[in-house]
């Protein structure tokens, strides 16, 4: 795994141990960005459940103005912090080692981000717990945040609406997919 582009391009990055983190492959790390990438500069971009570090890194190295990576395993932490100072990218970005939901709340009133990543653990409705959150939250922006959650491709977002939220896109790829949401404003 590596930085696709930017200040830190080519930089190799190191992942945790064992499978309890699934990092996002170089080729879907760049489709990713090849999307994002006119709107990144300067942005506030949050990675949840970031594992390596990898979208959070790759989000800086292409100009965001500042990452927060969160992640609750520790080996992950300690993973995403070497990653950072390998990459010279540990002034603009902010690790917490803590659950989502807790990071969010811990988040709340200090940030407003433009970007919202998260790839949780799979099967475990983690993202619909911390969507429900965002739902009310002054993390987002309505109409412009942007929340892109990777998931199985067999994972049903039909309570999205529910929530608020609409599905700006949907990326499919071999096995998983990027869902692009952002939260309506009200009527």
């Amino acid at each position: 795994m590596r930085v696709i582009a930017g200040s830190a391009r080519r930089i190799s990055l190191k992942t945790p141990k064992g499978l309890d983190t699934r990092p996002t492959t170089d080729r879907l790390k760049e489709t990713l960005f090849n999307i994002l990438q006119y709107d990144l500069a300067d942005c506030c971009f949050l990675d949840l459940f970031a594992g390596s570090g990898g979208i959070g890194i790759e989000a800086l190295s292409r100009g965001a103005a500042q990452c927060i990576l969160v992640d609750q395993n520790r080996e992950a932490v300690a993973c995403i912090r070497e990653n950072l100072q390998v990459t010279h990218l540990t002034e603009q970005a902010t690790v917490m080692c803590c659950d989502a939901l807790t990071a969010l709340s811990r988040l709340e009133g200090k940030y407003c981000f433009d970007y919202i990543f998260m790839d949780p653990p799979y099967g475990m409705l983690l993202e619909q717990h911390a969507l429900a959150y965002l739902a009310d939250s002054n993390l987002i922006r309505r109409e412009s945040t942007r929340i892109i959650i990777e998931a199985r491709l067999d994972e049903d977002f039909a309570y999205l609406e529910s929530m608020g939220y609409k599905i700006e896109k949907k990326k499919l790829y071999k096995t998983n997919q990027h869902i692009f949401v952002y939260r309506e404003n009200e009527k």
